[in-house]
C-alpha cells in the first residue's frame, strides 16, 4: 500500500542576508526557489535580540517586490539612483544560531557545505565554512574590552571540522527510530492533526490544502534528541519565535559512506557517530560522569546498510546496528598537574548506592531498551593499582543495580583485559573479540525494515535462529545495546567496536539476501572497505577527544602492521601528550562557551579566571536537587513497563507530543523526496554526482587483473588487492589529494570508468581547493601514419585486456563480419528499389540478412513496438507493484516450482 507518512523536508535550504542600517533581512528558500520565508532582525537594540517571523510563504515574485520596496524605502534620498538602501551581505545554507557574550548578539551562518552521505534520498552535509556576523549597528554598539577575547575562544571551536546536518533526516535519532515514526498507524496520525492549536501554531500551515476525501499524505517531523545536538543552546532563544524550518540542528562526530558493489548491485555502507553534548570536553579534563548521569566521551555509533537500487524508505531495504562508547560511569578523575604520561586515577566521591551509574543506565534503558551489555576492556592485573580501580568500582555498581532489576532485563557485564591478551603470543585478540561479538549481536539483534526472506525460512541457518531482538511483522528491531569502554575509550574501544560491527554487518547482509551465510572473513573487499571506514571513524573521534589519531589500529592487533607503523605510533603518542598538556585547557574553555555551559555575565568572574569548571558541569554543587531517586527503584517506572523495547520508540501520549504532524498534497515539495534528490529543475552532470565520488569496493579494493572473482566476499592475498592491506594513510591531506587525483584522472582501460567529481552538490556549495589534472597511466603513441602502434602502456598489455592486439592484421572472417554489420545498418525500414539495387551490388560472400523480429518495424532508424498481450501487461504491472512494496500472492504452481528448485539445489 502507499506510504502513510513521509519525512518533512525543510523549506529553508538557501539563505541570503540583506542589510540596512536599521535591520537585517534573512530570506530563506527551498532548493527549487519556489517558496520563500523572510526573517526580520532588529539592529537598533545594543544587547537584546529582536527577531520577527511573519510565518508567511512568499513566491519568488513577491520576494522580489518586497526587496524592491525595502531598497527604495531605505535610500538616503527618495528617488536617488546612485546609492542603494539594501545591501546583500552574505549567502548561506543554514543558521547555526545566535550567541551573545558581553556586547550584542552575533548570528552564525553556514556559508559552505559538502555532501557526505545519502540515506534513502536524504542528503547529509558537512559544514565546510561559517560566517559570524555582529548584529547591532555601529551607532548603538556598546564596546567591552573583553569581548574580543570571548570571540576568539568561541571561534576556537572549529565548525568546519566534523559538524553535520540534514534538511530532511533527523541525525540525532537512529534509523530505527526514524522509520518507526513513519510506520505509525494512520488513525494516530489523524488524531494528531486534529489536536487543538497552540498559541505559536503557524496560521498558514494548512493554507491551500485540498483533502479530496483524505487523499493527502501525512508529513512527520520529530523533536531532536537534544543530547546529541550541539547548537541547541544557540537556537534556544529563537526556538519559540520562528517557524521550525529555520531551526537547523547540527551534530558533532563522524559521518562516512562507501559503496559496496556486489556483482554490479550497489549497497551503501554508512557510518554515523554522534558525540554527546552533555559533559563534553577533552581527554584528561573530562573523565567519568557528572551528577546527572552523563559520561565523558560518550559517542553513539550507528552503521547503516541500504540497497541503493531502491531509494524509498517504504519500498527499499534498510538495516542498522547501534553501539555506544563512553567513560566509566563513576565519579573519577586524573590530575594532570604532575605532567605524567599516565596520571594516577582518583575516585572523587564515594557512591555506595551507585547513584550516578543508576542515572546513566536509566537513560540507556529509555533510549535503547534491554539488555544493556557492558564490555569493559580495562586492565585487570597490574603491578601498581591503576586501571583496576575502575574495574572494581564498576563491578560493585553493576552488582548493586542488578539486584533490583527483573532477571530478564539485568545489565550484562563482560570484563576482558585486552592489553594482557595483546602481549601474549599464544592468544589471538581478534578471535576472542569475534566470540564476544557473536554473543552480543545474538542478544541485542539488529534493525531491518523487511521481514525474513522466504529462502531463510525454508533453509534456516543455525546462527540466524538464535538471533535476539524483537521480531515484528515489518522486520526486526534492535533491543538493547553494547556499551564498550576502556580508560580513554579510543584505541582498544575502536577495535572492539569494529569487530562487533563486522559481526553485525554479516547479519545485515544476510537479512537483505546478499550473502548465503551470516559470516564475513578478513582480507575480503567488503571487510577492508568496512575497516577503512572504522579507521577514519576512530581517527576522527580520537582527534576530538585525545588530540591525536589512533595509536593502535586493527592491523596492530592483527599483528600485520608494517614496521613503519611503529614510528608513526610513537609520533601519535607524542602528539597526544603535547595536546593534553598544553592545548586541552583552551579547547575545554571553547567547548564550555560554545555549548552554553558558561554564560559570560557582567560583574562575575570571566571564563579564564575560573580555577576549575567542575561546578559548571555538576549542578548539584551549586544548588540542592529537588528530588532524589530511590536507592532500590532506581529506574523510571514508564521505562521498565515496556522493556525490552526502548521507551522512546513506544507509541504513547508522551512520545506523540514530540511529533509534528501535518497533512500535505501527495506531490507537495515538503514531502517529495524524489524531487529533492534528483532535482529535475536544475542542470546536472555526472561529474558532480555524489555516488561516483564516494569510495567504491570495485574501484578502490577489487583487483584489476582479469579472471579474478569480482565478488567482494572473496578472500584475497595482500598483493592481489587494489589497495594494499599493509598500506596506511600518512595524513589526511594526502588521502584527500589522492582521492581527488583519482577522480580527475582518466581511468586506465582495465578500470571502471568513473567520472571526476568535485564532492559538491552544487556549484555554489563549496569551491574546489585545487584542481589536479594528471594522467594516472602515461601512454605514449607513435605517429598517426605508423598504424597507431602502442609503444608503452604501464597498466596492462592490450592483448590481456581486450583479447586482441590492434597491431595485428584483421582476418578475412572478421572483415566479413564487419561487412555484414555495415550492410545491416544500411537497410531501410522501407524496401524500395534503390535499396534493392544496393543489395544486388553487394560483394560476394556477404549474406543478405532478412530481419526476423516480433517488431513490425525494427532497424536502426525506426522501431515500432509490438502489441503486448494481456498476460504480459499483468506481469509488468505486478513488477511495478513489487517495487512499491505490493507483492502478489504466490500460486500453488509457483510454490511447488520453488520447493522443487530448493530440493534439487540444496537438499
Amino acid at each position: 500500500m502507499p506510504a502513510a507518512a513521509a519525512p518533512i523536508i525543510s523549506s529553508v535550504q538557501k539563505l541570503v542576508l540583506y542589510e540596512t542600517r536599521a535591520r537585517y533581512f534573512l530570506v530563506g528558500s527551498n532548493h527549487a526557489e519556489t517558496k520563500y520565508r523572510v526573517l526580520k532582525i532588529d539592529r537598533t537594540e545594543p544587547k537584546d535580540l529582536v527577531v520577527i517571523d511573519d510565518r508567511h510563504v512568499y513566491t519568488q515574485q513577491e520576494v522580489r517586490e518586497l526587496l524592491g520596496r525595502l531598497d527604495l524605502g531605505n535610500r538616503t534620498k527618495m528617488g536617488q539612483k546612485g546609492s542603494s538602501g539594501l545591501f546583500r551581505a552574505v549567502s548561506a545554507f543554514g543558521v547555526v544560531g545566535f550567541v551573545r557574550f558581553l556586547e550584542g548578539y552575533y548570528i552564525v551562518l553556514i556559508t559552505k557545505r559538502r555532501k557526505m552521505a545519502d540515506i534513502g534520498g536524504h542528503a547529509i552535509y558537512k559544514i565546510e565554512d561559517t560566517n559570524m556576523i555582529y548584529i547591532p549597528n555601529d551607532s548603538v554598539r556598546i564596546t567591552h574590552p573583553d569581548e574580543a577575547r570571548y570571540l576568539r575562544i568561541f571561534q576556537n571551536v572549529d565548525l568546519s571540522s566534523n559538524f553535520y546536518f540534514s534538511y530532511s533526516y533527523d541525525l540525532s535519532h537512529s534509523l530505527q527510530y526514524n522509520l518507526t515514526v513513519l510506520r505509525m498507524p494512520l488513525e494516530m496520525l489523524k488524531s494528531e492533526t486534529t489536536q487543538p492549536r497552540q498559541e505559536s501554531f503557524d496560521i498558514f500551515e494548512d493554507e491551500g490544502l485540498i483533502t479530496q476525501g483524505g487523499s493527502g499524505v501525512f508529513g512527520i517531523s520529530s523533536e531532536p534528541y537534544m543530547k546529541y545536538v550541539w547548537n541547541g543552546e544557540l537556537l534556544d532563544i529563537i526556538k519559540n519565535a520562528v517557524h521550525r524550518d529555520w531551526l537547523l540542528y547540527i551534530i558533532h562526530g563522524f559521518c562516512g559512506q562507501s559503496k559496496l558493489l556486489i556483482y554490479g548491485r550497489p549497497v551503501y555502507v554508512t557510518l554515523i557517530a554522534r558525540r554527546s553534548s552533555k559533559f563534553a570536553g577533552t581527554r584528561f579534563l573530562k573523565r567519568g560522569a557528572n551528577c546527572e548521569g552523563d559520561v565523558a566521551n560518550e559517542v553513539e555509533t550507528e552503521q547503516i546498510l541500504c540497497d541503493a537500487s531502491v531509494m524509498s524508505f517504504t519500498a527499499g531495504s534498510y538495516s542498522s546496528y547501534v553501539q555506544v562508547r563512553g567513560s566509566v560511569p563513576l565519579y573519577w578523575s586524573q590530575d594532570i598537574s604532575t605532567m605524567m604520561p599516565k596520571p594516577p586515577i582518583t575516585l572523587d566521591q564515594a557512591d555506595p548506592f551507585a547513584h550516578v551509574a543508576a542515572l546513566h543506565f536509566d537513560q540507556m534503558l529509555q533510549r535503547f531498551g534491554s539488555p544493556i551489555i557492558i564490555l569493559n576492556l580495562v586492565k585487570e592485573r597490574e603491578k601498581r593499582k591503576h586501571e583496576r580501580i575502575l574495574s572494581e568500582e564498576l563491578v560493585a555498581a553493576v552488582t548493586y543495580l542488578n539486584q533490583f532489576l527483573p532477571p530478564e532485563h539485568m545489565i550484562i557485564y563482560i570484563p576482558w583485559d585486552m592489553a594482557k591478551y595483546t602481549k601474549s603470543k599464544l592468544c589471538n585478540v581478534l578471535d576472542r573479540l569475534n566470540v564476544i561479538a557473536e554473543s552480543v549481536v545474538k542478544k541485542t539483534g539488529f534493525f531491518v525494515n523487511r521481514p525474513d526472506s522466504y529462502c531463510s525460512i525454508l533453509r534456516p541457518d543455525e546462527k540466524w535462529n538464535e538471533l535476539g531482538g524483537c521480531v515484528i511483522r515489518a522486520g526486526r528491531l534492535q533491543t538493547g545495546v553494547l556499551r564498550t569502554n576502556c580508560v580513554d575509550c579510543l584505541d582498544r574501544t575502536n577495535t572492539a567496536q569494529f569487530m562487533v560491527g563486522k559481526c553485525a554487518l554479516a547479519y545485515q547482509l544476510y537479512s537483505l539476501g546478499l550473502i548465503d551465510k551470516p559470516n564475513l572473513q578478513f582480507d575480503t573487499d567488503a571487510v577492508r572497505l568496512f575497516e577503512e571506514l572504522y579507521e577514519d571513524h576512530g581517527d576522527t573521534l580520537s582527534l576530538q577527544y585525545g588530540g591525536s589519531q589512533l595509536v593502535h589500529r586493527v592491523k596492530t592487533y592483527r599483528k600485520i602492521a608494517p614496521w613503519t607503523q611503529h614510528s608513526k605510533d610513537i609520533m601519535q603518542t607524542l602528539s597526544r601528550y603535547y595536546s593534553n598538556a598544553f592545548s586541552d585547557a583552551d579547547r575545554q574553555d571553547s567547548i564550555n562557551l560554545f555549548l552554553g555551559v558558561f554564560h559570560p555575565t557582567e560583574g562575575k568572574p570571566h571564563l579564564w579566571e575560573l580555577p576549575t569548571d567542575f561546578y559548571l558541569h555538576h549542578k548539584n554543587t551549586m544548588r540542592l536537587l529537588p528530588t532524589r531517586r530511590s536507592y532500590t527503584y532506581w529506574w523510571t517506572p514508564e521505562v521498565i513497563k515496556h522493556l525490552p523495547l526502548p521507551y522512546d520508540e513506544v507509541i504513547c501520549a508522551a512520545n506523540l507530543k514530540k511529533l509534528i504532524v501535518k497533512k500535505f498534497h501527495r506531490y507537495e515539495e515538503e514531502i517529495d523526496i524524489h524531487n529533492e534528490f534528483f532535482r529535475p529543475y536544475e542542470l546536472s552532470s555526472f561529474d558532480d554526482t555524489f555516488c561516483l565520488a564516494m569510495t567504491s569496493s570495485a574501484r578502490d579494493f577489487m583487483p584489476k587483473t582479469i579472471g579474478i572473482d569480482p565478488s567482494p566476499f572473496t578472500v584475497r592475498k595482500p598483493d592481489e588487492t587494489g589497495k594494499s592491506v599493509l598500506g596506511n594513510k600518512s595524513n589526511r591531506e594526502e588521502a584527500v589529494l589522492q582521492r581527488k587525483t583519482a577522480a580527475s584522472a582518466p581511468p586506465p582501460p582495465s578500470e571502471e570508468a568513473v567520472s571526476s567529481s568535485s564532492e559538491d552538490d552544487s556549484g555554489t556549495d563549496r569551491e574546489e581547493e585545487g584542481s589536479v589534472s594528471q594522467r594516472s597511466t602515461p601512454v605514449k603513441m607513435t605517429d598517426t601514419g605508423d598504424n597507431a602502434k602502442v609503444t608503452e602502456n604501464v597498466v596492462q598489455p592490450m592483448k590481456e585486456v581486450y583479447g586482441i592486439n590492434l597491431s595485428d592484421g584483421l582476418s578475412e572472417e572478421d572483415l566479413s563480419i564487419y561487412s555484414r554489420f555495415v550492410q545491416l545498418g544500411q537497410r531501410r525500414h522501407k524496401q524500395d528499389r534503390s535499396s534493392q539495387q544496393l543489395c544486388s551490388r553487394c560483394p560476394d560472400g556477404v549474406i543478405k540478412l532478412t530481419p526476423i523480429s516480433a517488431f513490425s518495424q525494427d532497424n536502426i532508424y525506426e522501431v515500432q513496438p509490438p502489441r503486448v498481450d494481456r498476460r504480459s501487461t499483468e506481469i509488468f504491472q505486478a513488477h511495478i507493484q513489487a517495487s512499491q512494496g505490493i507483492m502478489q500472492p504466490l500460486g500453488k504452481e509457483d510454490t511447488a516450482m520453488y520447493r522443487e528448485y530448493i530440493r534439487n539445489r540444496y537438499l
